[in-house]
């Protein structure tokens, strides 16, 4: 769920910056970068997965396992605990977005915008992007 937000303001983010930009073809560089965050989120899904299931030391068992018939949710069962459980989760949760976010913030610079690689030039558009998404928003009084 926050991957498909996170991605949507991302191809927002690329769309305007494109467009700001006068650059040809702005739909396919928005693919290219909609495709880019994909990949390197699911591959760090996956990455995720795998250190998860190291951790826990892979062994399934009946309270993991659920039967294909069952609704509701896996029974995880000595999961993490405490402070440090929390924040490894939520690493977990943030850290393929954010790193498919820095993937196309790459792309976007290097190749839509042509830009050198700064800090500044890494993030531009974002200010912007929110204030036209807010100016979206409000109405006109007749």
């Amino acid at each position: 769920m926050i991957g498909g937000i996170v991605m949507i303001i991302t191809a927002l983010w690329v769309y305007q910056s494109a467009m700001r930009a006068k650059v040809n073809n702005v739909l396919i560089w928005v693919a290219i970068c909609a495709v880019a965050f994909f990949v390197v989120q699911t591959l760090l899904v996956q990455f995720n997965i795998y250190i998860l299931e190291s951790i826990r030391g892979g062994e399934a068992d009946t309270g993991y396992e659920r039967d294909l018939l069952s609704v509701g949710d896996r029974k995880n069962e000595g999961g993490f605990q405490g402070a440090v459980g929390v924040l490894l989760s939520i690493f977990f949760e943030l850290m393929p977005p954010v790193a498919g976010f820095l993937a196309v913030a790459v792309i976007r610079n290097k190749f839509v915008l042509k830009e050198e690689f700064t800090l500044a030039n890494l993030f531009s558009g974002i200010k912007e992007m929110f204030q036209g998404i807010k100016q979206s928003f409000k109405t006109t009084e007749k």
